[in-house]
């Protein structure tokens, strides 16, 4: 919020839907100008992403189906953080457990709002590096369909500019890692 600005009064809030991921709910508001109106939100714990990087410089990606987008995107791997769980401890399992890779080398990237336009969601967004292959790969959760893809950073940046089907927080991740990957 921008100084000197006094934040909206909440007269009421409703939440509208509970789900296992993230909740929805509508807040009645009246703003510092004496408007009213309904503001609707997503309410989200957070997500951390992991760039990971071979040591032959090769990202690792996931060729994921999403269900809202009705198709298949290339994105980093990432997950939902958990209750009481660091962002950094949320992408270290879920980078085992979607790629089969673990990384021994970390550095966090920095932070963003998803979608603030209508959910609290900030991503977390880490470098992975030093990259050991698991012997055993991870079984993949139930409702997952996850093809995992190597790509050079000139190749990821090719497929973006030229519109293939990329997620946003893996196009914002991606170039905050790029001054590292160049």
């Amino acid at each position: 919020m921008a100084s000197g600005q006094e934040p909206p009064e909440l007269l009421k809030q409703r939440l509208r839907y509970q789900g296992r991921k993230f909740n929805f709910e509508v807040s009645h508001l009246r703003l510092p100008n004496q408007a009213e109106g309904d503001w609707e939100c997503i309410r989200h714990p957070g997500g951390a992403l992991a760039v990971p990087v071979t040591s032959e410089g090769k990202l690792v990606l996931l060729r994921q189906y999403r269900f809202a987008a009705e198709g298949r995107l290339l994105e980093f791997p990432a997950g939902t953080i958990e209750p009481n769980e660091d962002p950094a401890q949320t992408i270290e399992r879920e980078i085992e457990e979607e790629t089969g890779y673990r990384a021994h080398k970390w550095q966090k990237l920095g932070q963003f709002f998803l979608c603030p336009g209508y959910s609290d969601e900030i991503i977390y967004a880490f470098l992975a590096q030093d990259l050991e292959l698991l012997e055993t790969p991870p079984e993949q959760d139930i409702d997952e369909d996850i093809e995992t893809v190597l790509m050079t950073p000139q190749e990821l940046e090719k497929a973006i500019w030229a519109g293939e089907p990329v997620d946003a927080k893996s196009i914002s991740s991606f170039f905050l890692a790029r001054p590292f990957l160049f």
